[in-house]
């Protein structure tokens, strides 16, 4: 996510839809936001509710923000019609095999003006990934598509969101996942894997200038993830009333 792209004020109610671990879910936080991490795996949410915590102690948040964990089914998520300011919706509808039904409940949550990213596995680097190994998106609760952006913003539009741009991010990573597919999606232990790792944890710990570098030239080619920004068109005004309507009034 870009935030400088995505700004979200203190104070907006702002869903994680497929937090997963609470990355994105955490910076909202950061930023002021009320946040609602939504999954349907009970054990990642364990995790980001205690890391809500540990921000809430350590003083990592404002203390009028607020963070909570939502376990539920995007298929049909328990908040009302447009209820939140702005959703993220990150790595998880190619998990979904009826995704316009969960794009269908991102549009119904999202108040009109309110703003929408998504992010999916780029078309290119998931195509490698899917040729080199069966299991990368085999496995039960794996990957069961591959979205070029046009298909993406297409569905999303057709659920009545406007495109709003665009930009690909992690390069870096994608040779990682091609390493993993080539020697076995589940074998952590192999050595390239292990070494690209380190990398990989040492460029986010440190972001040195070298790789920050390197990813802006990779993004457009290899990144692994495509962001879509997208906004809920807003509420159209109320016609005024006929004159002889509001002269009657009076």
């Amino acid at each position: 996510m870009d935030f400088e792209r995505f700004r979200v004020k203190p104070g907006d109610r702002v869903l994680d839809m497929g937090c997963g671990a609470g990355r994105h879910a955490f910076e909202l936080y950061r930023r002021g936001a009320h946040v609602v991490a939504f999954d349907r795996d009970a054990e990642e949410l364990s995790g980001v509710e205690k890391m809500f915590g540990a921000m809430r102690m350590d003083g990592e948040a404002p203390e009028d923000a607020t963070a909570e964990t939502v376990q539920g089914d995007a298929l049909d998520m328990p908040f009302p019609d447009d209820h939140f300011d702005s959703i993220i919706a990150s790595e998880v509808l190619e998990h979904i095999p009826d995704d316009m039904r969960a794009m269908r409940e991102l549009m119904r949550v999202l108040r009109p003006g309110g703003r929408l990213a998504v992010t999916v596995p780029s078309w290119l680097p998931e195509r490698v990934c899917w040729a080199l190994s069966e299991d990368y998106h085999t496995a039960p609760g794996g990957h069961v598509r591959i979205y070029t952006r046009a298909e993406l913003e297409a569905k999303l539009k057709s659920v009545g969101f406007r495109v709003g741009g665009h930009h690909h991010a992690h390069g870096l990573h994608s040779p990682y996942w091609w390493i993993k597919c080539a020697v076995g999606v589940n074998n952590d232990d192999h050595p390239l894997a292990k070494a690209y790792h380190r990398l990989l944890v040492w460029d986010i710990m440190k972001r040195p200038l070298a790789t920050r570098l390197a990813e802006q030239a990779l993004n457009p080619l290899i990144g692994k993830s495509v962001v879509v920004y997208l906004a809920k068109p807003a509420a159209p005004a109320t016609p005024a009333a006929p004159a002889e309507e509001t002269a009657d009034a009076v």
